[in-house]
């Protein structure tokens, strides 16, 4: 039937009945469940949502459910009635790109603290919002740290050495492996002692033990490494750690007997040069005593008795 239509309180008057226009349902989708970025890089969080009223009242709302307190989340950044507000701590790195056709917002220089469930919430009065939230997962990716490698234990044959290895950052959780690498290479069982951290027990070591030991950090970004040189020792005599100071001692006395030596050739060729001058002195006056001898002396009564 034909009706005239009258404005009252947004419904229409018409001659049978009173017909009031239903509000048109919001709608919101992701174009992604999850998404993953490395650690620096910038990533787009998707947001779309689907409106027949103006966006004179739009209102978007990010928020973050941390992995690290998924219980808690905080303001990521907020539209409303035209203006934007940005949670302190991302100023500079989070921003709408789309506004106000669609929600997506870029996050710029993205960190591991970054990763969790994000939300995205829209309301466009007078259209309702069923649903009126979408969600997507993030997930930072960063590579391994450098672990760091130590050792403690006792180095000598019989003893047992612990090798322990740790790593502070990686996103997956690095896995870690140890292995002796000289001289020959060969894979080590690995105690995990909490996600970052991994050890390995080496009992009743002996010489063999000895060597250039290697442990990795390792996850879908890359690999790091550090590394132990471990040298065991054998304590028991005429064991080759004794044999150095067997050689210093030896080098020792030898180099007594050599200033002996020396001391005696130089007393001996000192006694016999004072000998030599102690015979040439009493040669030289032996010699002065014959030629006295043998010296003719002639006197003038000696001379008269001759001629006579």
């Amino acid at each position: 039937a034909f009706c005239t239509s009258v404005a009252w309180g947004g419904c229409r008057v018409s001659r049978f009945v009173l017909v009031c226009p239903v509000p048109a349902a919001l709608r919101v989708a992701m174009r992604e469940s999850s998404l993953e970025a490395v650690r620096g890089d910038s990533v787009l969080l998707p947001c779309s949502f689907f409106t027949s009223s103006d966006f004179s009242r739009l209102n978007v709302i990010w928020t973050l459910a941390p992995f690290s307190s998924p219980g808690s989340p905080v303001q990521v950044i907020v539209y409303d009635h035209g203006q934007v507000i940005k949670n302190p701590s991302l100023i500079g790195r989070v921003d709408f790109t789309g506004l106000p056709f669609s929600a997506d917002i870029m996050l710029n220089e993205t960190r591991v603290s970054d990763g969790g469930i994000y939300r995205c919430m829209v309301n466009n009065p007078p259209d309702t919002a069923d649903p009126g939230v979408g969600e997507l997962l993030l997930s930072v990716l960063e590579p391994p740290s450098l672990p760091v490698c130590d050792w403690d234990g006792a180095i000598d044959v019989g003893g047992s050495v612990r090798l322990s290895c740790s790593v502070e950052e990686g996103v997956p959780i690095p896995e870690i492996r140890w292995e002796k690498v000289s001289p020959v290479e060969i894979s080590l069982p690995v105690n995990m002692e909490g996600e970052l951290s991994g050890s390995v027990q080496i009992v009743n070591v002996s010489s063999q033990t000895s060597g250039l030991y290697r442990c990795s950090a390792t996850n879908v970004l890359g690999t790091e490494n550090c590394y132990v040189n471990l040298a065991i020792y054998n304590t028991a005599p005429g064991g080759p750690s004794g044999v150095l100071p067997g050689v210093l001692l030896t080098l020792v006395m030898a180099l007594v007997l050599l200033a002996l030596l020396v001391i005696i050739l130089w007393l001996h060729r000192t006694g016999q040069d004072g000998r030599s001058r102690r015979r040439r002195r009493r040669g030289d006056r032996k010699a002065e005593e014959e030629e006295c001898y043998n010296e003719i002396r002639y006197t003038p009564s000696l001379m008269k008795r001759s001629f006579v």
